[in-house]
């Protein structure tokens, strides 16, 4: 059935169920009662008051930065120093994205090679990220609406931006060293607190609108090629003139190969345990913290300390870019970790058009108008010169239009309907105050005030314990607050049951208000757990955050119920049965060593099967497609050589990685799903053949990449820097760790996507698949597995008597900067040894291992 016919039958359904008893009944939408006043804890001051930031940062073993100032504008602008001192071009090229800038620095093209300056794909993602962002708002709401930030979310960016500031007039007085890629370069600039604003609300966007930015920039009222960009300004050149029929030539070719957007596409991920007093040997609070994130890019964690005395004592992990807080750590008394929930934060509306107008939308059959604007960009053509170009955009009251050309509908725009984006996300200017609230937290009721009070955790679940023995469990994403109405029409409505699972996400009518939101779902009704046992979450929903107490009864914006579990939750269930030692009861030993055991929850469950397969068919080829077989014998050996684990050392590993890519848990598991079983279920390889299929395919890709197939994983698997020009440095390491398809817990992957910089990254042929002739889906290159995203900030804190006693490492290390001494050496560490190192939170044990020190003070403009 076509979307626009969905759309209709929902139309015609629901207004039946809405005017069954007469035609002036009238819709009472949900509304959310306005957020109380946010509790106050002890006070704290935000700016400076004296017209002097003062800031110290001391840097113990591996770059860590212990941040100590005495209010949250000197804190930030610490922040804000250290972090240009590890990753500055990162930054730079995060604020010059959100401000609709690549196209003036880099030219149209997102895919540069920085030794020569050109464009190595003419994909036009600059041009199509800026003119994206310029829709969206971000820096004109940024720029509006700055003042109505909390005077706390302000100076901690201004603070920020002053310290970001003071660093690069550091570099120009050649005071510090610089990233050699970036430094001096035109694009790295001073910036302000409206710049870290803008930077924010574009993060905010990232698992929503910022998804269709190739649908937002193609959507237009025609049919034709209106969507294209014009020159503004002066008579051009011929060399200017033939650039811009190239770039729009581009353009053109990019619409006919626009898909539906994948959302969450680079599988940002994580795993977060908290456990309680029941399942700690002290009876007090543990948490674990594992993000997968990419390794480059954007979204790199970066770990600090960061102190005002007798008000903020907190340490941990946060994205590069977050100005004086911590995202994933503890303080003396609480920890948290976070990972990517299921839910959803948007909404796209299907809009019914007035007849005869493509600018009129009806909404309960009142018309509302969709109103065309028009902005420019600068971009850099090189030789052709800088070149101002505009086009129009169109927009709602509540979101950007958007459209896929009509040879890839269902998302058109045509003279009955059009598609609006709603991100509930837009302008979210709590995530600074929400998270200062969680680092300031000092007991269950005031970390759960925070949620109360704010809505700024964006897109992530929420895992927690304290010095007590507390769990606690939330998913207070930020998630469109539908009525009960609708959320009921979500859970029982066919057509739009068959649109989601069409689309990959929410499609509602935008004819009827009582589909329509204001704002976030409300606290009270999100879904949340307290256990004494554990609460945790590897990115499956809500519902099976302790199967002992199914969560249910919810939205379906957050998620599913009672649906199919990862391998990688089931492995996680398993580990919190079976890594505690007989006790069944965690110490902090215990716990770093059940994230990094390495053990895959596939080869668990079938490769006893598997081999005695393998054996039964002994050298007899296995039939892998026509003309193609293969004589398993080898890989049957080879099998039996893996230790259980994906380390260095486990012979077999890329065997049994390249098997669970060609695996299918539908077709080759005989003991189908069982919600009231979910950790156990699917289960017991079939004896049909199709395993050995599999194990034979498997085979084929190692050998076909150069590998033996007993050949050790460290082998294999590697990490690798790009030098300043974006070429290998030569530097391999060997890398334990698993993946998700074989379904293990500290997972790693040759994936790119979510490393949406511009810096340079080296890349390796991949190999082919020797039977379908498409690369290897796992990322096999002639090189090996080039690890690039997987665990990233991993993080493990036990509460004592004595205090918090935490564990830690950034499996990429602190610094981007591959000339830094802190750009390796905690990936070295993992390499060759495979563990945390200690997290220095005490006075005592920071002043003890000093390595450098640095004062900070800046009288501020008057």
């Amino acid at each position: 059935m076509k979307l626009n016919k969905l759309m209709l039958a929902i139309g015609v359904a629901t207004g039946v169920f809405i005017t069954g008893c007469g035609d002036d009944t009238t819709f009472e939408k949900f509304t959310i009662d306005p957020k109380p006043e946010p509790e106050v804890i002890p006070p704290l001051q935000a700016f400076d008051t004296d017209g002097t930031l003062n800031a110290t940062i001391r840097r113990t073993s591996y770059g860590v930065p212990h941040i100590e100032a005495d209010n949250l504008e000197s804190l930030g602008f610490g922040s804000g120093y250290a972090q240009a001192q590890d990753n500055l071009c990162i930054l730079a090229d995060n604020f010059v994205k959100a401000n609709s800038e690549r196209s003036m620095y880099f030219g149209p093209h997102a895919s540069i090679d920085f030794t020569t300056g050109m464009p190595t794909a003419e994909d036009n993602g600059n041009l199509i990220s800026d003119f994206g962002y310029k829709a969206l708002k971000i820096r004109q709401l940024a720029e509006e609406q700055y003042s109505q930030f909390s005077y706390n979310s302000r100076a901690l960016m201004e603070g920020f931006s002053a310290g970001y500031n003071q660093y690069l007039a550091d570099v120009a007085a050649e005071k510090q060293a610089a990233d050699p890629f970036c430094a001096g370069q035109p694009w790295v600039k001073p910036i302000t607190g409206e710049d870290i604003a803008t930077y924010l609300f574009s993060i905010a966007l990232l698992p929503g609108a910022s998804n269709f930015l190739d649908l937002i920039f193609f959507a237009n009222p025609g049919d034709g090629y209106e969507y294209l960009p014009r020159t503004v300004g002066a008579a051009t050149t011929a060399q200017s003139t033939a650039f811009f029929t190239d770039m729009q030539r581009g353009l053109v070719d990019r619409a006919s190969r626009i898909t539906t957007p994948e959302l969450n596409k680079g599988d940002l991920g994580s795993n977060g345990w908290g456990l309680g007093k029941d399942k700690t040997e002290n009876g007090m609070g543990m948490v674990l913290g594992n993000p997968h994130f990419p390794h480059t890019g954007n979204l790199r964690f970066w770990q600090s300390h960061l102190t005002i005395p007798n008000q903020i004592d907190v340490m941990g992990g946060s994205l590069v870019g977050m100005p004086g807080l911590v995202n994933i750590g503890f303080n003396k008394d609480v920890a948290w970790t976070h990972t990517f929930s299921t839910a959803e934060h948007f909404v796209m509306y299907n809009l019914t058009l007035a007849e005869g107008d493509r600018m009129t939308y009806l909404v309960d059959g009142k018309p509302m108008p969709i109103t065309k604007e028009t902005v420019s960009i600068v971009v850099n053509g090189g030789p052709a010169g800088m070149l101002t170009v505009e086009k129009d955009i169109y927009t709602t009251a509540k979101g950007p239009i958007v459209e896929a050309p009509a040879n890839v509908a269902p998302f058109g725009w045509d003279d009955n309907q059009a598609f609006m984006v709603q991100d509930v996300n837009m302008a979210n200017k709590d995530p600074l105050d929400h998270w200062l609230a969680m680092n300031r937290a000092s007991n269950k009721d005031e970390f759960q005030q925070a949620f109360k009070d704010f809505d700024g955790v964006i897109f992530n679940n929420t895992m927690y314990a304290d010095k007590e023995g507390n769990t606690f469990y939330i998913d207070d994403s930020t998630v469109p607050g539908l009525s009960e109405v609708a959320v009921a029409q979500l859970k029982t409505n066919p057509e739009i049951i068959a649109i989601k699972q069409m689309a990959g996400f929410t499609v509602l009518p935008g004819s009827l208000s009582m589909f329509a939101f204001d704002g976030p779902t409300p606290y009270e009704r999100a879904p949340k757990l307290e256990r004494s046992d554990f609460v945790q979450n590897s990115n499956n929903s809500f519902w099976s955050t302790n199967l002992e107490a199914p969560l249910e009864g919810y939205s379906p914006m957050y998620g599913v119920e009672r649906g199919q579990l990862s391998m990688r939750t089931r492995l996680g269930l398993k580990l919190l049965e079976d890594a505690a030692g007989d006790d069944g009861k965690f110490n902090l030993d215990e716990l770093e060593a059940a994230v990094l055991n390495n053990r895959a929850y596939l080869p668990e469950m079938v490769l006893t099967d598997l081999i005695a397969q393998c054996e039964a068919q002994g050298d007899t080829p296995v039939d892998v497609a026509t003309g193609v077989s293969k004589d398993i014998s080898g890989a049957c050996n080879a099998l039996k050589m893996w230790n259980g684990v994906q380390d260095n050392d486990s012979k077999a590993g890329a065997l049994i990685r390249e098997f669970a890519h060609q695996f299918s848990q539908s077709n080759m598991l005989t003991v189908p799903f069982d919600y009231t079983m979910a950790a156990t279920t699917p289960n017991t390889l079939t004896t049909d053949g199709s395993a050995l299929v599999a194990l034979a395919r498997a085979a084929l890709n190692v050998e076909a990449a150069g590998f033996a197939l007993d050949a050790p994983l460290g082998e294999v698997q590697f990490v690798e820097a790009s030098l300043p020009t974006g070429e290998a440095s030569g530097a391999k390491l060997p890398w334990p760790g698993t993946h998700n398809a074989e379904g293990g817990f500290n997972v790693f992957s040759t994936s790119t996507s979510g490393d949406d910089t511009l810096i340079p990254q080296h890349a390796y042929t991949r190999v082919v698949d020797p039977v379908s002739g498409t690369n290897l889906r796992s990322g096999m290159t002639e090189e090996g597995y080039h690890i690039r995203y997987g665990s990233s900030w991993m993080m493990a804190v036990s509460f004592t008597e004595e205090g918090p006693k935490a564990r830690g490492i950034l499996t990429y290390s602190q610094s981007g900067n591959v000339l830094s001494e802190n750009a390796s050496d905690q990936t070295q560490l993992y390499s060759s040894q495979k563990q945390f190192h200690p997290m220095l939170f005490t006075e005592a044990e920071i002043a003890a291992d000093v390595e450098s020190t640095v004062e900070l003070s800046m009288v501020k403009a008057q």
